[in-house]
């Protein structure tokens, strides 16, 4: 669905607005790349069904295009992803692979998980899946067409990249931001280094964007596309979160709330500056802890 884009009256540094990618129907922007991707691919293609590595945003995206092509969905996903997300996976019709965190990341690197056949829809590096969250970008320039900045939360780059090729190409002033949370924010390392970057990964309640490292071809991307890259503390994360739920009455999830707390903070600068929602996949309970004023 082509989702809203609304202004957040709030005291910031700059004029905020959300583009509440929450509100898709699986709760994330995941199914723009997914449908894109399915709907892209020969019938030969897609006899074996379609195979996705995913904390389970994209594995919902690609359970529901795999269900509209009539084809089995199967879903690599790390040990620790949250239950919700994994519900609403298996509601769909997806089947779920648990595996170690390191074994999912390297299912992404290799685009492979051995004794699962079918059409692998990479979450991050496609094309197809890169267009499709690309139909933000276009989006954000129709509605809002002297935006000055957009902040994007940094999961694998696949957002970034699409959203950001598609309002360079259009307005090409206007400041890319990437959103990361600080525990696990190789794009901030790696950006003024001008190469990609070790950091001391940490995982966290901000389960949908960070990572431990930079996958080679987004990096290109990255440093084409991006203006600044911004490492969030995980208090800010979860102060934006409640800001949401209480300005806005929004759910989001972690990665979801970046990058409000990214512009709050100033790392967007200053005039027009859209915050991509991407996100509102969060376990009850975390969202309770934050409501609390507690940080997960």
């Amino acid at each position: 669905m082509r989702t809203p884009l609304v202004r957040l009256e709030i005291d910031a540094p700059c004029e905020i607005w959300l583009k509440l990618e929450c509100l898709q129907p699986i709760g994330s922007f995941k199914l723009r790349g997914a449908l894109s991707a399915v709907r892209a691919a020969a019938s030969s293609e897609l006899a074996d069904g379609v195979v996705t590595a995913s904390a389970g945003n994209m594995a919902q995206g690609v359970a529901w295009a795999a269900r509209e092509a009539g084809v089995r969905a199967r879903i690599i996903a790390p040990d620790a992803a949250p239950r919700a997300k994994l519900d609403a996976v298996e509601r769909l019709g997806g089947e779920i692979i648990s595996v170690p965190h390191e074994v999912w990341w390297q299912t992404m690197v290799d685009r492979r998980y051995e004794g699962v056949d079918g059409l692998f829809v990479h979450p991050v590096e496609d094309d197809a899946v890169m267009a499709g969250n690309g139909t933000i970008g276009l989006e954000l320039v129709e509605d809002l067409p002297d935006l000055d900045a957009v902040v994007v939360p940094w999961g694998g780059g696949g957002l970034t990249t699409g959203i950001a090729s598609a309002v360079k190409a259009l307005r090409p002033g206007v400041r890319v931001i990437t959103a990361e949370p600080a525990t696990a924010a190789p794009l901030a390392a790696s950006l003024p280094a001008g190469q990609p970057t070790e950091i001391e990964f940490q995982p966290s309640f901000v389960d949908g964007a960070g990572g431990r490292a930079l996958l080679p071809t987004m990096w290109d991307h990255a440093r084409e596309l991006v203006d600044t890259a911004s490492a969030v503390p995980l208090d800010e994360v979860a102060l934006a979160m409640g800001l949401l739920a209480s300005r806005a009455r929004i759910v989001a999830e972690g990665a979801g709330a970046l990058a409000l707390a990214a512009a709050l903070r100033g790392d967007a600068g200053e005039g027009k500056v859209v915050c991509i929602v991407s996100g509102g996949n969060i376990d009850a309970a975390v969202l309770a802890r934050v409501l609390a004023g507690d940080v997960p």
